[in-house]
């Protein structure tokens, strides 16, 4: 779709069976993330784990980010017995499936006040299936359709994904309430191994590739060929390295060119630094403010849910009707009005150290939405809806980026490179936030949040002076 497409156009891809069956497979992508991520803190800060321990355990999710390292043999090799019957892309996710339910199941077995470092294990490596179940996800929704309805496949992600980050911390925070964390975590074990089912049904995809990727990746394989002097072993594993990593990049800087595919390379790594940076302390933002867990997940999570919906949807209507360039603007200046909103909480609401004061913002909260209790309900969900919204936007419009600009020969490996870009930079600044909230306090932090979207946009805007075809050849 062009920035012609009519919006009935628009509309109509949502009804296409890879879409709706990405809802499903984007549930399942979506379960763990917050698992080890902001359900576990809630969870340690609730056993009284340090705030800059918290901080820290949050760069478990490097393992997202390196997960180009074992991508490639996603992308080259079928796995024996279940790839015969399954295909090479759900044979990849049934297995990745399994390694999440299993490590799950042990992370219940869990108690943080005695061991943080068992809790940490077992994350990482929830983490690591869980982050080969992206890829090979990825490789499905992007070798499943076009290219130019990438932009719906993205929403239909983002929408399944949505939904099972509120499961998997508001279902967690419900349970946790009354039966414990060992219960809460021990049912997303189990809803794991359900999503198993949505792998055996959807359909595996076709992918086609193009002369012109070939021939890219035969340049480099002759050229190790003709080491005949080399050992056999070593032009073995030569040839292995040359397909599986130096293939993709020259095939990428192939078509885009090295000027353009380095503004790309800078453009992602800076797009995201905001949500990352902020959403490793926004549990324990709620939990010092004076919530408890059932009131973050009815009235911040779940309320929430329906803003993060409408906010992917739309996503994928502006990505359909508008382009990729302006779902990214749009996308970011959203990001960005939304921190500024936490900010103005955090500054006006409470105060550090930690004690939510009645100030005129809870006053007026709660007269016109009867809040009970120290923190005002209403208030924060009103700002959390309107952070779904713009995350949704934001989301959707930097994966349907991302898919337009893979080779449907490297699918899996280039959109891991491209992903683990994107979250790098965030992820290695998530690891500080407990510090720089133990130094300014929440209203600052927030602030410093919303700013760190400034670079991404200052680049979008070189960006969009370039021409950059959405070719997969």
């Amino acid at each position: 779709m062009t920035g012609k497409t009519t919006w009935r156009q628009a509309f109509s891809v949502y009804g296409e069976r890879p879409v709706l069956s990405m809802l499903f497979l984007g549930f399942s992508a979506g379960l763990p993330f917050y698992l080890v991520f902001q359900t576990l803190t809630a969870w340690l800060r609730l056993a009284h784990v340090d705030r800059a321990q918290i901080g820290m355990l949050a760069w478990v999710g490097l393992m997202y980010t390196f997960k180009w390292i074992w991508a490639p043999l996603v992308d080259r090799y079928v796995l024996p017995l279940l790839g015969d019957r399954l295909g090479r892309r759900r044979s990849w996710i049934l297995l990745a499936q399994v390694g999440v339910a299993v490590c799950l199941f042990g992370t219940s077995l869990g108690d943080p006040s005695k061991s943080v470092a068992y809790i940490a294990v077992l994350a990482v490596a929830t983490a690591f299936f869980a982050a080969t179940q992206d890829i090979a996800i990825d490789a499905w929704r992007i070798e499943s359709t076009v290219a130019d309805k990438q932009g719906a496949m993205a929403a239909a992600y983002q929408g399944g994904y949505r939904v099972a980050l509120v499961v998997g911390q508001a279902g967690v925070f419900i349970i946790a309430e009354d039966f414990g964390w060992h219960a809460g975590y021990l049912s997303m074990s189990v809803l794991m191994a359900a999503c198993m089912i949505t792998t055996l049904l959807v359909r595996e995809p076709v992918s086609e590739t193009s002369e012109m990727a070939e021939l890219r990746e035969r340049r480099v394989v002759d050229w190790v060929a003709a080491r005949s002097h080399w050992p056999p072993s070593l032009r073995t594993a030569g040839a292995f390295f040359v397909g599986a990593f130096v293939g993709p990049v020259a095939d990428f800087f192939g078509r885009y060119g090295l000027a353009l595919g380095l503004l790309i390379f800078a453009f992602i790594g800076s797009y995201r630094l905001t949500d990352f940076a902020m959403g490793t302390m926004t549990n324990p933002f709620y939990i010092d403010v004076g919530f408890t867990l059932k009131e973050i997940a009815a009235a911040i999570k779940i309320f929430g849910l329906v803003s993060a919906l409408v906010g992917v949807f739309i996503g994928g209507l502006v990505v359909a009707r508008f382009g990729r360039i302006g779902a990214l603007l749009l996308g970011s200046v959203l990001i960005i009005i939304s921190n500024v909103n936490y900010s103005f909480f955090g500054t006006h609401g409470c105060h550090v150290p930690l004690d939510c004061a009645q100030s005129g913002l809870f006053d007026f909260m709660q007269h016109h939405f009867a809040a009970r209790g120290t923190a005002t309900t209403a208030g924060v969900a009103a700002i959390v809806s309107f952070d779904n919204i713009a995350l949704g936007v934001h989301g959707t419009a930097l994966i349907a980026f991302l898919s337009s600009l893979t080779s449907s020969k490297y699918t899996a490996t280039q959109y891991a490179v491209l992903s683990s870009l994107y979250a790098l930079p965030g992820k290695l600044l998530m690891g500080t936030s407990g510090f720089v909230v133990n130094a300014l306090g929440y209203g600052d932090f927030f602030l410093y949040t919303a700013l760190l979207s400034v670079p991404g946009l200052m680049l979008l805007w070189f960006l969009s002076r370039r021409d950059i075809t959405a070719a997969r050849n």
